[in-house]
């Protein structure tokens, strides 16, 4: 996800990978199998990981299907198993990333066709095997998809309201703010509960994927069952509780009601504490903490004065939570501005098609000053 590399590679880095490399929206690491299947259960910021099997220059259509059509498909597969495909383009010799998918389709169960005289089906949900296409200029690269379903899909969204904020994005908002775990967590906007679900899954070190059945390496030939349950009850055994709190408030009773749900399906009932308040009357519920918000932009959810919005929050955040640290998205510049409060930090992330601003605000207690002033004594 864009603006989500930093955070990526700090992770793999975390899992032990090695050769780590950020690329645009994505992240190349080397490792072993123990490696791909603690990717899939433990990664926080990734929605997919593929693994390379053939790279390739290509020019057109026939050269590609030819190459795809020359590998040797019964490695990965068999005729009567499942497959699908996706495809991403980037190149002046290819312009539909579905066509690109279509002839790789085309080619592979061809292939089957003459050497088993019959053809494996395509399956949309759940297939055996699904590859992955990805064309950069004239370079072909050719992967499997291990995680199959997008790792954005946690299990824990039993509901949600309008325009939720992605679970990636969530985890990669707290990974960023550099929280250490030493202190309160607060999401005073918290709508559905997936900053703050993030947040306590972090917080307790509970692994994002450990209620997920379902991987696309499970129907791999080489799947190693017992080194995956290994995996798993290492992950489960590493589960804390957290000390320090875990917040969320919010006006709305059916948010409520919603984040209440998804954390008790997140397995983190008695960990987090979810109340009604309005945040102009919200009081710190505790003396320091990191507070992450992402409120209404007036894009999907519409506000009356959203420049009178934000210019709340800012009052708020002055009057209420000095010895916080707080950071807040939001795809509305001008009503950031509106806010009052100099940021200490600047990052520019996407929340789906929309462009946002991610800013970090140290709300000191006194002035910004003062309070270096007394560190230097």
């Amino acid at each position: 996800m864009a603006g989500l590399e930093p955070v990526l590679e700090e992770e793999l880095k975390q899992l032990g990978a090695a050769q780590v490399e950020p690329l645009k929206r994505a992240v190349y690491f080397e490792g072993d199998l123990r490696l791909l299947y603690r990717a899939n259960l433990e990664l926080r910021t990734a929605l997919r990981v593929l693994k390379p099997i053939h790279s390739f220059p290509v020019r057109n259509e026939q050269d590609l299907y030819r190459k795809i059509y020359d590998i040797d498909w019964r490695q990965y597969m068999g005729v009567r198993d499942t497959l699908a495909v996706d495809a991403a383009v980037n190149s002046p010799n290819f312009n539909h990333s579905k066509y690109v998918a279509l002839k790789t389709k085309d080619a592979i169960v061809d292939r089957f066709r003459k050497e088993e005289g019959r053809r494996p089906n395509v399956s949309l949900h759940r297939p055996t095997l699904r590859v992955n296409v990805h064309i950069f200029r004239e370079e072909c690269t050719v992967s499997l998809d291990s995680s199959e379903e997008s790792l954005h899909k946690r299990g824990y969204r039993v509901d949600a309201l309008e325009a939720p904020i992605n679970e990636v994005l969530a985890a990669g908002m707290i990974l960023l703010a550099g929280w250490q775990r030493n202190c309160a967590f607060v999401d005073p906007m918290c709508g559905s509960g997936t900053i703050l679900i993030e947040a306590a899954t972090y917080a307790c070190n509970r692994a994002p994927q450990l209620q997920r059945e379902y991987f696309g390496f499970k129907q791999w030939p080489d799947f190693d069952e017992s080194l995956w349950e290994g995996l798993l009850a290492d992950a489960r055994n590493r589960v804390t509780s957290f000390e320090h709190g875990l917040y969320g408030y919010d006006m709305d009773f059916k948010a409520m009601r919603i984040a209440n749900h998804n954390a008790l399906a997140a397995g983190l009932e008695g960990q987090v504490q979810i109340e009604r308040k309005r945040f102009e009357r919200l009081e710190p519920p505790a003396e320091e903490g990191l507070l992450v918000m992402n409120p209404p932009y007036d894009e999907r959810l519409e506000i009356t004065d959203i420049g009178a919005f934000y210019e709340m929050i800012g009052d708020r955040l002055k009057q209420a939570f000095a010895g916080y640290e707080a950071w807040i998205l939001s795809s509305n510049k001008d009503a950031m501005k509106r806010i009052g409060l100099r940021p200490s930090r600047k990052m520019m992330l996407f929340n789906g098609a929309l462009e946002c601003k991610f800013h970090q605000y140290q709300l000191y207690s006194g002035s910004h000053k003062q309070k270096k002033q007394v560190h230097e004594n």
